[in-house]
């Protein structure tokens, strides 16, 4: 019987799987490069980037432009989510939409934040805070870490006036994006801004973006799990 031949790509991916899964590699840790593993499985680039691609597609890893690629967080899990203006989602509802901009100032980030953004550990940032409204009850809170090279303009907006999520598209095209969804128990500050308990679970959403010159923005949105859900909106 004649035996079938593992294909070289999916070689690779078994291979990094093993090493995430043994916990030798943990997450955030980098992976070898498309050159070195073309090197170690004597293969060509193409095929190396095949398997990286593959597990990045699967939540696996990061790939971040100029960085490298990294093991993801544990808990995340790509999402097919429609993204659309909050804003937009709320007057749809026939209800009324109104923002507070609570912080709006450029920052470094740590060594977690700079791969997600795909910069470097300390880079500036520009960081800003928006808590949404409907019908005057807070509804979301938007942490936002946008990468100031591509939108340098960030700072003089007035997002009170314009959601940042509806600047940055018009800044910078959306091209591609990833969640990581999971229910929490908001920090104190939070739960004060949003007007709940501290037991009371919120739903988190964990939101890059990407536009074709790179990683744009990591959104941090944080509701009240008895006031907000989602599933109304799916594209396959």
């Amino acid at each position: 019987m004649t035996q079938v031949k593992t294909a070289k790509f999916t070689v690779i991916k078994q291979h990094i799987c093993q090493r995430i899964e043994s916990g030798e590699w943990q997450q955030h840790a980098k992976v070898p490069s498309e050159n070195e593993l073309a090197e170690q499985f004597s293969v060509s680039r193409m095929t190396a980037r095949r398997a990286l691609q593959e597990l990045t597609e699967q939540g696996l890893l990061i790939r971040s432009q100029g960085s490298g690629t990294f093991v993801a967080t544990f808990k995340s899990q790509s999402s097919l989510l429609e993204i659309r203006n909050i804003a937009d989602e709320i007057q749809d509802r026939g209800h009324e939409y109104r923002a507070e901009q609570l912080i709006l100032h450029a920052t470094s980030v740590n060594e977690e934040l700079a791969i997600l953004l795909g910069i470097k550990e300390n880079d500036n940032v520009f960081y800003s805070e928006v808590l949404h409204f409907e019908n005057n009850e807070p509804i979301q809170l938007e942490q936002r870490y946008v990468n100031c090279k591509l939108v340098p303009h960030y700072l003089s907006q007035d997002f009170a006036k314009i959601t940042p999520h509806e600047y940055l598209s018009s800044e910078a095209p959306l091209t591609e994006a990833t969640h990581e969804i999971e229910a929490v128990l908001a920090e104190k500050e939070i739960c004060q801004l949003l007007t709940i308990e501290t037991q009371i679970p919120c739903l988190q959403v964990k939101r890059r973006t990407w536009s074709s010159q790179g990683v744009v923005s990591l959104a941090i949105l944080t509701a009240p799990g008895n006031k907000y859900r989602l599933g109304s909106h799916l594209t396959f």
